[in-house]
Order: structure tokens, then C-alpha cells, then sequence
């Protein structure tokens, strides 16, 4: 007589059954279909019918009747309904969390309120006083400031920013290479009229000899330690404004490239981590290396939720439209104050950047660097010799921007496997500045991405945001039509076409951080990353790529941001 199973038993083994069960089901699927998906999978355009994905990844792409049989019907159904779905961008470089800054002060750049003179920005300063309720000695920091745009053409002074009153006034330089302050901020920063000029540093003097206020490079530092930070709620609040602007223009993947410390312990605290939806790859500053020796939990290469450490940052100059961007050539406008002759300056020496990125190496950490002028490359490429990097190595080192690039550096960039990182947007926006200091040969050359393709580089596009706005099709249009604010093309011969295009805001950015298997494709294994946007790039003119719009952001199969929703 077999023996029998005791009740509870029996209800244990039931239940493990089920959940064996569950294991063992396939997650729910969903079917996207119905418009031109572009794969971004091969150097030349590849479309699919259908796409299916299953538990955050791609499981298949192909043709619309196998994916349905793979999907099942219990699948979602997403029909495009004639849009055309691509991979999420990846955010090559730009400044998460100076855009959690912006949100938080007053925004001299806000296109719906323009400022358009120094009586403009006072005004708008008063209202973000009046609007934010700052009380008498509080800091008053406004953000995208930019002298160029003023009816003046020149730098407002501390003392008419001393003339709104009893607070510390600081207007961050849109470039984020420096500032504009007034006596009682110097004064909080410890700047006094006996404060010398820094290495690496440019401090604007009056014709009287007096501090102007304004700041550049290394001298700006002392004013931005002293900025007032953010208090965790109006930091979560702020996190939350700046991920819904990079999912809203399809981004999937972030960048924040130039994180301190504060900046990484916050984001990858438990409250901030929990609310992220979207891949954040922080790149901590050389200036921290101390710090972070301090925080050995710290793990650099890996993602701990969404947020991963990605490398350490070096800032080698500064600005080219600003004037601070260390050339070879002379800048014939001169220094910012005016004098003359004047090819920038480097922001650190290079014995001090190959020490550091000697340590860096050595901990097996990735190395990005901010280099523009062609003089800065030249530290770049040298100081990566003296650490030993070569192509076969596979450490892919990052130069962000490499903007004036000579031609012959392209060699290097091969030899040693270094990543440009570069800047389209310059030959629209700040081109025509920089034919005002250069020659229309060396302008030609900005974000060379055809050279670089040639000689079997990985580049990328990025916005530098908040320097430039966020936006995806303004990127991808200045990198295919290379024209200027007043309509003259520079370099026609760099011209990409729209997929080489979208590969620097896909594939590119995604190999340029160690991703490529992982996301920048449509491909059956990776994530299930898509923006679905409202016209196809590769048929759509030229001139109207920048009207293209972002209709739905996807992260691992689930929906991030829809217009409308």
C-alpha cells in the first residue's frame, strides 16, 4: 500500500510545480511592425519588417510573417502605422547633471523668453530672484549665458551685476569653460583684487586694472566650488526634468561628462537610481582621482542598475568659441581680454596629464579627454604614448570634441585606437566665429568624419548639452549639410550621408563605451532600445531633417515617453 502525502506536502509540491512552471514560460513578447525599422546593423542602410522583443532584448528581426510566428498571439502588437523605428540614440558626450542645474536657475538661453541686451539680462535675473523667492545674500545663478548674443558684444561687469542688490550673482558661460560674477561672489570664492591668475586660467581685468568679474578656464574654479548645490528633493525633482528631456528626444542611453563627486554618489544613491529609466554613463573628472581613492566601492565598467562609472576625464583646454582652446594657429581676435598674440592655453601640463592618466591605466579605468585645439590633440596623442597605449590594446581612448583636428593627427588617432568624439553642431552654430579667428582651410577640417572613416576610426556625434540643445536631428543635419549660421558650408567634402549620420548617434557612441553588443542596433540579443520618430531619415531631404520629431521612446521593451502621453 503506498504511502500517502500529507496534505501540506502535497500543497508544496503543487506550488513548486507552478513555479517551476513559470520559470520554464517564455516572458510576454511584442511585435513591432508596420513602418520602415532601420537596423543600423552594416555600413550600409538595412531595413526589417518586424521586431520582436521579449523580456527587455531583441529575440528576433526579420520578416513581419516569422516574427509573428515567434511572438505567439498573445503578443503586444505595435503597429507603426507608417513611422519609422530605429535604435535609441546614445548620447556620445553632453552634461546630465549641468542640466539638472540649468533646470534648477535661470536659463539666459531659454528660447521662449530670448535676452537680447545687458538691460535684458538684468531683468532677467530680477525675475528669477522675484520668481524663486531668493532672499538677501543668497546666490543667484543663471546658466547659458553668452556675451556674443548681446546688443553690447561684451561681458556684463561685477559692478552692474553688483546693481541687483545683495546677493551673489554668477552667469555660467554657455560653454561651461567660465563665468561672469559680481564683488560678492569673487569676495564667497576668496578672489580679491590680489588673487593671481592661475596656470591654466584667463581672469579679465578693466581698463583700470580692476577684476572685470569674469573668468575662464582654471580661474573660474574657485567661484564653481563655491556654487550653491542642490538639496536632495530639488535634486530628485531636477533628475527627473533632465531624463524626461533626453527620453523626449529619443536618447535611451545618457552621458554626464564631467561628473565631481557629489554628482556620482547622488546618482547612484538608492533614491536616485530607483527613478532612473534610462542608461546614465557618468565620466568623473581628473580633479576627483584623489576622492575616489577614498571610495573603493566605487566600481568603475559596470552598470549597477542603470548608472555605470564609465572612465575619467581630463580636460586638456578649453573653448574654441570662447577663445580659450589650445591652438597651434593664433587666434586673430585675440585673447579673450584682447591682447595679442594669442593660441590658447592648456588647462594642465602635460607631466602632470601623463602622471595622472598613468594612474588611471594603471587601475585599468577608461580615458576620456576634452582636447578642441589642435595644440591639446597634440598633448592627447603624446601623453597616451607616454602611457603606452596602442590600437591593439583595445583601451579605447575617448577625445572628446577633437574639433580642430589636423588631418595628419588622424594617423595617430589610428596607431593608438583613440575614439574622436566629435562636435558637428560647431559647423553651424559657432563656424562662423571660428572663420573670424581661422582660415576657411582649418574650419574646413571641424569633426572630420569622413577623413576619420577612412582611416577606420569609430567616431560619434554629440551635443555637448547644454552647450547646444539637446536635439538628435539638429546633430544629424549639421553633420550632413556642414552650413553655418549665415549659410556657408564648411569642409563639403566631410559631408556624411544620413545613415553614416545616424551611426554617430548609434553604433559609434555605442562602441566608444564599450557597448556595441549591447545596444546601437537592432539585432536579435541586444536591448530592446527604439525611438520611433515621424519620418525616415533616409528619405527625407536634407533641409527638413531637422523638422523630423520623436513620436515614442523605448527601453528595454517598455515605453519611456510618447508625445501626446
Amino acid at each position: 500500500m503506498s504511502k500517502l502525502i500529507p496534505s501540506g506536502a502535497l500543497l508544496l509540491a503543487l506550488a513548486m510545480s507552478t513555479q517551476l512552471a513559470a520559470k520554464d514560460a517564455p516572458a510576454p513578447a511584442s511585435l513591432w511592425h508596420g513602418g520602415p525599422i532601420l537596423t543600423m546593423d552594416g555600413n550600409r542602410p538595412q531595413t526589417v519588417q518586424a521586431v520582436v522583443e521579449r523580456g527587455g532584448r531583441i529575440v528576433y528581426a526579420g520578416a513581419e510573417a516569422q516574427a509573428r510566428r515567434i511572438a505567439g498571439t498573445d503578443a503586444a502588437d505595435h503597429d507603426l502605422k507608417g513611422a519609422t523605428m530605429l535604435p535609441g540614440f546614445v548620447d556620445a558626450h553632453s552634461h546630465f547633471a549641468m542640466a539638472m542645474q540649468v533646470a534648477s536657475g535661470v536659463d539666459l538661453g531659454d528660447p521662449d523668453a530670448p535676452v537680447r541686451d545687458v538691460a535684458g539680462v538684468i531683468a532677467a535675473l530680477k525675475a528669477g530672484i522675484a520668481a524663486r523667492g531668493i532672499q538677501p545674500g543668497g546666490w543667484v545663478v543663471a546658466w547659458n549665458y553668452d556675451e556674443g548674443k548681446l546688443a553690447e558684444k561684451r561681458h556684463l561687469t561685477a559692478a552692474e551685476l553688483d546693481t541687483l542688490g545683495d546677493y551673489k550673482v554668477v552667469l555660467v558661460h554657455f560653454t561651461g569653460h567660465g563665468l561672469a560674477t559680481n564683488h560678492a561672489a569673487m569676495a564667497a570664492a576668496g578672489i580679491t583684487e590680489d588673487s593671481a591668475n592661475p596656470p591654466g586660467g584667463i581672469t579679465l581685468r578693466g581698463s583700470d586694472g580692476k577684476l572685470s568679474g569674469v573668468f575662464f578656464e582654471n580661474a573660474a574654479y574657485p567661484v564653481y566650488m563655491k556654487m550653491p548645490q542642490l538639496s536632495p528633493d530639488q535634486r530628485l525633482a531636477a533628475m527627473d526634468a533632465a531624463q524626461l528631456k533626453y527620453a523626449s528626444n529619443g536618447f535611451t542611453h545618457m552621458q554626464d561628462g564631467a561628473s565631481s563627486l557629489p554628482d556620482v554618489l547622488f546618482l547612484k544613491s538608492a533614491a536616485a537610481s530607483s527613478r532612473l529609466k534610462l542608461d546614465l554613463a557618468m565620466l568623473p573628472t581628473s580633479q576627483n582621482l584623489p576622492a575616489l581613492d577614498k571610495h573603493p566601492e566605487l566600481k568603475f565598467g559596470s552598470y549597477e542598475g542603470h548608472v555605470k562609472l564609465e572612465g575619467i576625464k581630463f580636460v586638456l583646454d578649453g573653448s574654441p568659441q570662447a577663445r580659450t582652446a589650445y591652438m597651434t594657429n593664433d587666434y586673430r581676435n585675440g585673447a579673450p581680454d584682447g591682447h595679442m598674440p594669442w593660441h590658447g592655453t592648456s588647462n594642465m601640463t602635460q607631466e602632470q596629464f601623463e602622471a595622472e592618466a598613468k594612474q588611471v591605466r594603471a587601475k585599468g579605468w577608461q580615458i576620456f579627454v576634452h582636447a578642441n585645439g589642435d595644440a591639446a590633440i597634440d598633448m592627447a596623442i603624446k601623453g597616451f604614448d607616454a602611457v603606452g597605449i596602442k590600437a591593439k590594446d583595445n583601451a579605447r581612448p575617448v577625445v572628446i570634441h577633437s574639433q580642430f583636428q589636423r588631418l595628419d593627427q588622424l594617423k595617430d588617432y589610428a596607431r593608438i585606437g583613440i575614439a574622436p568624439a566629435y562636435f558637428s553642431n560647431h559647423t553651424y552654430y559657432f563656424a562662423d566665429i571660428h572663420r573670424s579667428n581661422f582660415s576657411a582651410a582649418v574650419v574646413a577640417t571641424l569633426s572630420p568624419f569622413q577623413s576619420a572613416l577612412k582611416a577606420g576610426l569609430h567616431p560619434s556625434n554629440h551635443s555637448d548639452a547644454p552647450v547646444t540643445p539637446l536635439d538628435p536631428f539638429t546633430q544629424l543635419w549639421s553633420s550632413m549639410a556642414r552650413q553655418s549660421l549665415t549659410g556657408v558650408v564648411n569642409g563639403p567634402d566631410q559631408r556624411l550621408s544620413a545613415w553614416q549620420g545616424l551611426q554617430m548617434l548609434t553604433t559609434g557612441p555605442a562602441y566608444q563605451v564599450f557597448e556595441e553588443n549591447r545596444k546601437g542596433r537592432i539585432k536579435a540579443g541586444l536591448l530592446a532600445d527604439f525611438v520611433v520618430i515621424d519620418k525616415n531619415p533616409l528619405t527625407t531631404p536634407v533641409d527638413q531633417i531637422r523638422g523630423i520629431k520623436v513620436l515614442q521612446t523605448v527601453k528595454e521593451g517598455q515605453t519611456v515617453w510618447k508625445r501626446g502621453g
